[in-house]
């Protein structure tokens, strides 16, 4: 007697209800930490707000700063795949950029930073040591995929070649200092409360700064050289 395939439909219909359980969490995790702090929440506490068993928030998550970052995660895929998606013949950084502006530039698939909360969330993760720490390793696994897409790119071994991991350090170190900026969210300057247009402005001061500092871009190298 052989065992009956699901159908696709069903299939579908499972990984509907898996992503939203994973949401739910996700949510009660974010409203938990906000409301309460990272001391006062506890696993439980957000599987009863999601109305689901602790069983099922360990199938999800491995604890609750994964749980609250789980945004960041979704972030970072979706910029993966927008950079895969860029044309193989433009350059890196500038692919790396395009794909961060069309994240944060999709209304179909919203980047989860530009909802109010995750202003205060990805404020949280810098006084919060186990959040900072679980933000850093969902960061690195995300960057370790872009180095990978890129050396592809470049057609590359980034075990031997600096420039796949030089380009993303780079590209995603300004994403992130616009972010840390624009979460403080008490910046004078109102560009701060514009995520995309910071965004746009860090890449503008990194590729500025970085046309200075080559041998041919200052007086002194032009002075020194032969």
């Amino acid at each position: 007697m052989t065992a009956t395939k699901p159908s696709p439909a069903t299939g579908d219909r499972r990984q509907r209800k898996a992503r939203q359980t994973r949401d739910a969490l996700a949510t009660a995790a974010c409203d938990l930490l906000l409301e309460r702090g990272a001391a006062a929440t506890t696993v439980e506490a957000i599987a009863e707000r999601a109305d689901v068993t602790r069983r099922t928030f360990s199938r999800h998550f491995a604890g609750k700063e994964d749980a609250a970052l789980d945004f960041v995660r979704r972030d970072g895929a979706r910029i993966n795949e927008l950079l895969r998606a860029r044309p193989a013949d433009e350059p890196p950084l500038l692919a790396y950029r395009r794909a961060v502006r069309a994240w944060l530039d999709d209304r179909e698939d919203p980047a989860w930073h530009v909802r109010p909360r995750m202003r205060r969330l990805v404020a949280l993760t810098d006084t919060e040591p186990d959040l900072f720490a679980a933000y850093q390793r969902i960061r690195v696994d995300a960057q370790e995929e872009s180095i990978r897409i890129v050396a592809d790119r470049l057609g590359t071994d980034d075990a031997r070649d600096v420039r796949p991991a030089a380009v993303v350090d780079a590209a995603a170190g300004v994403l992130i200092a616009a972010l840390r900026l624009w979460a403080r969210g008490d910046q004078p300057d109102p560009g701060a409360t514009d995520l995309a247009a910071l965004v746009e402005r860090a890449y503008d001061a990194l590729i500025s700064e970085a046309a200075a500092a080559t041998p041919a871009g200052t007086e002194e190298d032009r002075e020194q050289a032969p």
